[in-house]
């Protein structure tokens, strides 16, 4: 009688510890998928913040200034300003330049070139770039963290009014 108590409990004993294995084995696969969830998450809540800032700064070179520079200081000043809300650790630089729509030149001479045909069409391009994206997030192999990410906003201006 007692022997077949004995195979029962070695058998039991033999088993003893899988439990452990496989929870570590499922739960590295949630954590995988957890972490990747959050950082792809907070990369593209940053993403998003950072196309709000540029819409915002293209929309400040609507409002009236004397010339088309003064619209360009203004945009940069608001999508530098409205993307300061990004931790310390990221480095922000706001751009924002006069391009012709026909096409697409971005010297600093075009603004006096400015008229109201479509060939001679201006937009201001406000560009917000946000580098050392990298150092947010706790690194994880396998998973790419972008170093840099560009909102970039554009709005045609009317060289009627300047």
């Amino acid at each position: 009688m007692t022997a077949p108590r004995l195979r029962n409990r070695t058998a039991a004993h033999a088993q003893r510890g899988a439990y452990a294995v496989e929870f570590a084995l499922v739960f590295l696969i949630f954590f995988a998928l957890l972490y990747g969830i959050i950082s792809y998450g907070m990369l593209f809540a940053f993403r998003l913040g950072l196309q709000n800032a540029a819409e915002d700064g293209a929309r400040a070179a609507l409002r009236y200034q004397t010339d088309f520079p003064a619209r360009a200081a203004q945009a940069q000043a608001v999508a530098a300003a409205q993307a300061n809300w990004l931790p310390a650790i990221v480095n922000l630089q706001a751009v924002a330049t006069v391009c012709q729509v026909a096409n697409n030149n971005c010297a600093p001479a075009v603004a006096a070139a400015c008229g109201i045909t479509w060939d001679t069409r201006c937009q201001m391009v406000v560009t917000v770039t946000a580098t050392n994206m990298g150092r947010l997030l706790p690194p994880m192999p396998l998973f790419g963290v972008p170093d840099q990410l560009v909102g970039r906003a554009t709005m045609l201006l009317d060289a009627r009014t300047p």
